[in-house]
């Protein structure tokens, strides 16, 4: 009888160790899965397939940008909702989230996983992203860039250059002076817009004949046009054309001789204006 007892006591001991075992092993067990390719010492993520919002759920960049250190389970409640894992508000040491976001306003979008970590007191400690790229979306966005300063316009009243400071008499090749003339040109030429038509007009005065003056004329505004060329403006928007001695500036009474030279001046010349092109 004492033999039987002793046995059945045993056998009691065993099943209740047994048992001890199977309900350790299910406590263990229990929670959600983690992320089995978590590198160690890293954040366990849960997998993605245990989201209450498997599609995931758009968010306010701005709200996660308030995120920090020290703010409590209520205050990420109101600024983030609901986690997303089904973690409950007491006793939890983490929060999980699936957040979409859009590469462009209305383009294709990727989706992120979003850890806030808990002391035992309820307050956020750390927040950790998945991939670790994501967390890029927290950058402030770049300024826009300053807008392009308006074109300015070239001016209303043609620019005068005195052809005697530009070429030798009786010359359409450009001497030192007119070169820097033409640089000086070149400059606003660039900073006005583009989209214009620049028109160089050469003129004489009424010593010689008309048909001499003409063609010098002529030969003065090309070598202005084929200076701007060279330095860059497109041939298509410049046209040279000469005038002889067509529309003086002055008028002189002397009939001939250096006098009547100086004073007619004025008249050798070349004029350059702009002109926007229609649309």
């Amino acid at each position: 009888m004492t033999t039987t007892a002793t046995g059945n006591t045993l056998l009691l001991r065993s099943l209740c160790l047994g048992l001890a075992a199977l309900l350790l092993g299910a406590c263990a067990s229990r929670g959600q899965p983690r992320d089995s390719g978590a590198e160690a010492g890293a954040p366990a993520f849960p997998a993605p397939g245990r989201a209450s919002l498997k599609e995931g759920l758009f968010v306010d960049v701005d709200n996660l940008r308030l995120f920090a250190r020290g703010m409590s389970k209520r205050q990420l409640y109101a600024l983030l909702g609901t986690p997303h894992f089904a973690e409950g508000m007491w006793g939890v040491r983490q929060w999980n989230y699936l957040f979409n976001f859009r590469s462009a306003p209305g383009g294709d979008y990727f989706t992120c996983q979003f850890m806030v970590e808990f002391d035992g007191k309820g307050i956020a400690q750390a927040g950790h992203w998945k991939p670790q790229a994501c967390a890029t979306v927290l950058e402030p966005p770049r300024p826009p860039a300053p807008p392009a300063p308006p074109a300015a316009a070239m001016p209303a009243e043609p620019l005068r250059l005195a052809a005697d400071a530009m070429f030798a008499f009786d010359s359409a090749l450009l001497n030192e002076e007119g070169h820097r003339s033409v640089d000086a040109l070149l400059q606003q030429v660039r900073s006005a817009s583009q989209v214009q038509t620049i028109q160089v007009l050469g003129y004489t005065d009424r010593i010689g004949s008309d048909r001499y003056n003409l063609v010098l004329s002529q030969r003065r505004a090309e070598s202005i046009r084929s200076a701007l060329i060279a330095g860059g403006v497109p041939a298509a928007a410049i046209v040279a054309e000469g005038r002889g001695k067509a529309d003086p500036l002055v008028q002189c009474a002397q009939e001939n001789g250096p006098a009547l030279i100086v004073c007619l001046a004025p008249n050798r010349r070349v004029e350059l204006s702009g002109k926007a092109m229609p649309p």
